[in-house]
C-alpha cells in the first residue's frame, strides 16, 4: 500500500486552486472552516448538536488567541439530511467559500458522498462519528470510533455477560450494513451458531453471506413486526439486540420495544448510534438498563470533563446563533470526538506552520495528542484515534453509569475476513 503522504502528493496537482485559496485565506486575519451538518431532516436530531458544540470550539479557540494568530471564521452548510446535498455543499465549502478544513457528517453515506470531492480538491475533512470501517482517504481524518472501538466491545461485554443470542437490526445502508457484517464474522469466531444470530441473512448465488441483519429504511416508525420478532428470538433468555438504527427512528423502536412488554433484564439493547443526546428525545425511563458503548460518556468524572461541560453550558447562555437550543442540552461521543477534532487540527497547523492539508495531514499522521473530556486521545498514521473505549447501562434521567472502561484502544478500519475460530 502507498505512503499516505504519496498520496497527497497525487492529489497536489488536481487541488492546486485549492491550495492557493488556502494560501490566501492564510493572508488575512481570519481562516475559514467549514461546518457541514444537518440541521434539517431525519438527521436533525443528532447533528444540529454537533454544530453547535463546534461553534463553540471555534469561540473557545478565538478567545484564546485563534489559530496561528488568526481567528477561526465558520462558514456552516446544511446538508438538510439529504446524500446527493451534502456534495454539492462540500464542493460548495472548498471551491467559492475557500476553508481550509471541514468539521463534518454524521451518516457513512453522506462521508461517502463527499469523499470524492475532497480527493478532487485536496480538502481536509474530519469525521466525528461511530462508522462501520472498510476506508482509509488520505483527505479525511476519522476522529470517530472504529468497529473495534466501539461494536466489538460491546459483543466483548455481552459474551462475557452469558449472551449466547444476537438479533441484528439497523438503518438500510452502509454503515449498519458493513459493521454487521464484521460483527456476523466476529460472532461465528467467537462460536455462536448462525441460528443464534437474528435478524436475517442474505446470500449471493455462490452461498456467501452478504447481508446480516434486518434493516429499515432511514425515519422508519413501524416497528410492530420487528419487535414481535425480537419477542420471539428472545424466548430463550439468552438473547440481546445489537441495534445500528441511526437517527429519529430510535424513537419508535424504543416505544414499540417498552410497550411490547421487553424489558433490559429480558433482552438488553446495545446502541451504537444512540448517546445522551438523542435520549432528549426518547422516554428514557424505558430505556433503563439498556446498553450503550461510545468513547466518552457525559457521566465521566474528570477536570477536564467537569470543565469542558461547563464552559459549554455558559457558551448557550451567552451564544446569539439563530436556532441554537439552549434548554435541557447535554454532551455526548459525536460531540465531544467533534471538540477533539478541531483541537488536533489546530496543534497540528501549528505544528506545520501551515494551514495547507498536506501539511496538516502530515502533523497528524506523526502522532499527535489532546488530553480531551473523554480522557487522551492521539492521532494515528492511519488518520484514526487511539482513545479510551467506556460500556455504558442507561439510567432513569438519560445517562449512563460507566461499567467498563478499556483504555488505549487503536483504531484499525479494516477487519473484515481478519478474524478466525
Amino acid at each position: 500500500m502507498k505512503k499516505l503522504s504519496s498520496l497527497f502528493k497525487a492529489t497536489l496537482a488536481v487541488g492546486a486552486s485549492t491550495m492557493l485559496a488556502s494560501q490566501s485565506v492564510q493572508a488575512d486575519d481570519t481562516v475559514k472552516v467549514g461546518v457541514l451538518h444537518s440541521l434539517s431532516g431525519t438527521m436533525a436530531i443528532s447533528e444540529t448538536s454537533l454544530r453547535d458544540v463546534l461553534l463553540f470550539t471555534f469561540d473557545e479557540i478565538n478567545a484564546n488567541g485563534g489559530v496561528l494568530g488568526k481567528q477561526i471564521e465558520a462558514v456552516v452548510a446544511d446538508g438538510a439530511s439529504d446524500w446527493p446535498l451534502f456534495a454539492e455543499k462540500a464542493e460548495q465549502l472548498l471551491v467559492q467559500d475557500n476553508v481550509a478544513v471541514t468539521f463534518g457528517c454524521w451518516t457513512s453515506v453522506s462521508r461517502k458522498s463527499v469523499l470524492p470531492v475532497y480527493e478532487k480538491h485536496n480538502g481536509l475533512l474530519f469525521y466525528p462519528v461511530q462508522y462501520e470501517g472498510e476506508e482509509m482517504s488520505p483527505n479525511i481524518f476519522y476522529t470517530a470510533e472504529a468497529v473495534n472501538q466501539q461494536a466489538i466491545p460491546a459483543v466483548d461485554f455481552l459474551l462475557n455477560e452469558g449472551y449466547k443470542k444476537f438479533y441484528l437490526i439497523g438503518t438500510d445502508y452502509v454503515y449498519p450494513q458493513t459493521t454487521n457484517l464484521v460483527l456476523f464474522e466476529y460472532l461465528k469466531s467467537k462460536g455462536i451458531p448462525v441460528e443464534n444470530i437474528g435478524g436475517g441473512l442474505r446470500e449471493d448465488a455462490d452461498g456467501n453471506v452478504i447481508s446480516a441483519g434486518n434493516y429499515t429504511p432511514f425515519g422508519h416508525s413501524d416497528f410492530q413486526q420487528i419487535v414481535a420478532d425480537i419477542r420471539k428470538f428472545s424466548a430463550s433468555g439468552d438473547a440481546c439486540v445489537i441495534n445500528t438504527i441511526n437517527g429519529d427512528a430510535n424513537v419508535p423502536f424504543f416505544k414499540e420495544f417498552s410497550a411490547s412488554g421487553l424489558k433490559s433484564e429480558d433482552c438488553p439493547v446495545v446502541s451504537f448510534s444512540l448517546s445522551e443526546d438523542e435520549f432528549r428525545s426518547l422516554p428514557a425511563e424505558d430505556l433503563v438498563g439498556h446498553l450503550g458503548c461510545w468513547t466518552y460518556f457525559m457521566s465521566i468524572d474528570s477536570p477536564a470533563n467537569a470543565k469542558f461541560k461547563a464552559d459549554f453550558q455558559t457558551w448557550l447562555g451567552k451564544t446569539d446563533v439563530t436556532g441554537v437550543v439552549k434548554e435541557n442540552r447535554v454532551t455526548c461521543s459525536p460531540m465531544v470526538l467533534s471538540y477533539n477534532g478541531v483541537y488536533l487540527w489546530k496543534a497540528a497547523v501549528e505544528k506545520a506552520g501551515s494551514f495547507e492539508p498536506e501539511k496538516v495531514m502530515e502533523a497528524l499522521e506523526s502522532g499527535i495528542s489532546f488530553d480531551g473530556p473523554g480522557g487522551t486521545v492521539t492521532s494515528q498514521k492511519n488518520h484514526h484515534l487511539t482513545k479510551t473505549v467506556y460500556m455504558g447501562e442507561t439510567l432513569e434521567d438519560g445517562q449512563f453509569e460507566i461499567i467498563e472502561t478499556i483504555k488505549d484502544v487503536k483504531g484499525e478500519p479494516f477487519l473484515k475476513g481478519t478474524f478466525s475460530k
